[in-house]
């Protein structure tokens, strides 16, 4: 129990710091059920062997400048599976302006039942913003403000989170870009990816037939200044080999919106397929489809990922981590 005090204790004072600012949202992936070092870095080692995940997902296809996001993180387990270590780099390209970023990610995990663990995760790093001046298409190019040259910034980044998890169960709660944005000098750059991200998430692993599972999740995630988003999931899994299912991403609007175009709307489905082609390698295929103004243009999004366990051929099966 003293464990678990010091533990929810650095949590809060590690969350506990304030920020006010105009929020920009940093890169989402619709699969990310399935890799939660993505949201929360008290997933390092949670599934108790290595693995590794490559994802690359082109959102709002043939829109000028639509985002284009490459990942590859990995993480293991170590001291019996206690502790866990985890690596996350990410590319982030929208318009004439790319992200770069790295985490290095601990955990720390006490058992709190039977089957039932809880961990706090520690994410810290650096990110490098860069701005192409020759991608801009200026309406007055003499403008004598405009500078067409490429500009560069480097800033550490720190995240942290909780994850609790059983056999059939999981939740956690995280906080991303814990050094506000309002930190830097150059805010102008460094705005894209440095507010507060705060996420929770729960699921559970809901046995059907002796072939079939249900997997419901949610995701939800805050940052100040816009509005609460949500990701409603539901994954079939076949033969503990197939996984099928979709989400719907929305957001809870407080008080009055009189946009006309509703461009901030996040409303889009998703379906997703997931499938070990043997044991340890895992292929996975997600396409949204957008219900907001953007439909109609029909700029929708595609994620591809692969994933590999770093284990000995049957341990996956002996000890499934379906979170």
């Amino acid at each position: 129990m003293k464990n678990l005090f010091y533990i929810s204790l650095c949590f809060l004072i590690l969350t506990g710091i304030p920020n006010l600012s105009f929020s920009q949202q940093l890169p989402q992936f619709s699969q990310y059920m399935f890799n939660g070092l993505h949201i929360n870095p008290a997933y390092a080692g949670y599934k108790s062997q290595g693995y590794i995940q490559s994802t690359f997902r082109s959102q709002w296809i043939n829109l000028p400048g639509a985002p284009k996001t490459f990942s590859m993180t990995a993480d293991f387990s170590a001291n019996g599976g206690l502790m866990g270590f985890g690596v996350s780099l990410l590319s982030d390209q929208i318009g004439p302006t790319k992200t770069n970023s790295g985490l290095l990610s601990y955990a720390y995990r006490i058992r709190t039942g039977e089957d039932s663990y809880l961990s706090l995760g520690i994410s810290a790093g650096a990110n490098q913003y860069t701005l192409d001046g020759s991608d801009l298409l200026p309406v007055n190019p003499l403008d004598p403000d405009l500078n067409f040259d490429n500009q560069n910034l480097f800033t550490p980044n720190l995240n942290s989170g909780l994850f609790f998890h059983s056999w059939g169960f999981y939740a956690g709660i995280s906080a991303f870009n814990l050094i506000g944005r309002k930190a830097f000098e150059r805010e102008d750059i460094s705005l894209a990816l440095h507010d507060i991200h705060y996420y929770f998430t729960t699921g559970a692993m809901l046995p059907m037939t002796d072939v079939l599972s249900l997997k419901p999740s949610i995701l939800v995630k805050y940052v100040e200044g816009m509005p609460i988003s949500y990701d409603l999931n539901a994954m079939l899994l076949f033969y503990e080999r197939l996984w099928l299912g979709a989400s719907y991403r929305s957001n809870l609007r407080l008080g009055n919106d009189n946009s006309e175009i509703q461009l901030n709307n996040r409303n889009a489905i998703a379906v997703i397929l997931e499938v070990f082609v043997t044991e340890d390698l895992r292929l996975g295929y997600a396409y949204d489809q957008n219900l907001n103004s953007l439909q109609n243009f029909r700029n929708d999004s595609h994620e591809i990922s692969v994933g590999y366990y770093l284990s000995k051929r049957g341990s996956r099966i002996k000890n499934p981590r379906w979170f």
